[in-house]
């Protein structure tokens, strides 16, 4: 039994040998059927592959500083344009809920107060100074 065994091994470990000779044979018999490129035709591939890259990398540039201004000042303008009418529809709900009592005259002071707060806000995102305590303070203002 032991030498059928022995005997089995040595066969596979034949073959393998084998294999990998017929390997490297056939890799040889590949590489010698490539055709290489010329020094000439590897710079003129080079070149071209390096220019191709440089206007892609110059049309993402623009691209990006396009999308990056029409970010910055679209949509600024698109969110000062919602603050205002927030701010105009916040007014016009206080003012249909005032009471006979006499706190119009409250809610029309708070709302030019919001209108002031809200301008001084739109300003100061511009500027790009707005800071977490004036909105607290503003926010107190319009509690007041």
């Amino acid at each position: 039994m032991a030498n059928k065994d022995a005997k089995v091994n040595n066969k596979k470990v034949k073959e393998n040998s084998k294999n990998k000779k017929s390997f490297f044979k056939g890799f040889k018999a590949e590489l010698k059927k490539v055709i290489w490129p010329t020094p000439k035709q590897l710079v003129n591939n080079t070149v071209a592959v390096i220019t191709i890259v440089l206007i892609t990398a110059i049309i993402v540039f623009v691209l990006d500083l396009a999308f990056e201004s029409m970010n910055k000042y679209g949509v600024d303008k698109l969110k000062e344009v919602i603050s205002n009418t927030n701010s105009v529809t916040e007014n016009a709900t206080q003012d249909n809920t005032t009471s006979d009592d006499g706190t119009a005259s409250e809610n029309e002071t708070s709302n030019t107060t919001e209108n002031q707060t809200t301008e001084d806000n739109t300003a100061s995102n511009e500027e790009g100074t707005e800071t977490n305590a004036e909105n607290t303070q503003t926010q107190e203002n319009v509690a007041e």
